[in-house]
């Protein structure tokens, strides 16, 4: 997996046919500086640009993120609240999977590198390149389930 600079993004994107536009090189950079553990869904995106000054459009940051989740740079992630959130994908060891509660959309981050290791056996094995290998488990935190329980 290819940790992305502006300069292999760029390279990678001239490959397909395109090009490195100020507006991706842009939320390239958002990704790079997020903390860890921070998601960002396309409209927490769109906010923090516009606080920047930045005018790109919901529908580039749409279009962007879509195409750099297809490229593998970023992770496309499935956290419970009814959109989609985006992470930067992280190399070995810095890979890691999501434990989300259903009811109150708490997310816990976990490493697990057999989870890792099957996904790259398994493409390996059909002839693919791994970009991602992701696992998202849904339950119910403790909390929630203390509130479930009749008094």
């Amino acid at each position: 997996m290819t940790v992305y600079t502006t300069t292999s993004l760029k390279a990678e994107l001239n490959d397909r046919g395109w090009r490195l536009t100020p507006q991706r090189e842009t939320i390239l950079h958002i990704f790079q500086d997020l903390p860890q553990g921070e998601h960002l869904s396309a409209e927490d995106l769109h906010h923090r640009l516009e606080q920047d000054g930045e005018g790109i459009s919901l529908s580039t940051i749409y279009r962007t993120l879509k195409l750099m989740a297809r490229m593998g740079i970023l992770r496309e992630l499935e956290l419970g609240e009814g959109h989609k959130h985006y992470e930067i994908n992280q190399p070995y060891p810095h890979h890691h999977h999501h434990l989300i509660c259903v009811r109150c959309n708490s997310t816990i981050e976990f490493k697990n590198d057999s989870i890792l290791k099957i996904g790259a056996k398994t493409a390996q094995k059909e002839g693919f390149h791994l970009l991602d290998c992701q696992m998202t488990i849904h339950a119910i935190c403790p909390q929630c389930q203390r509130s479930l329980v009749p008094v």
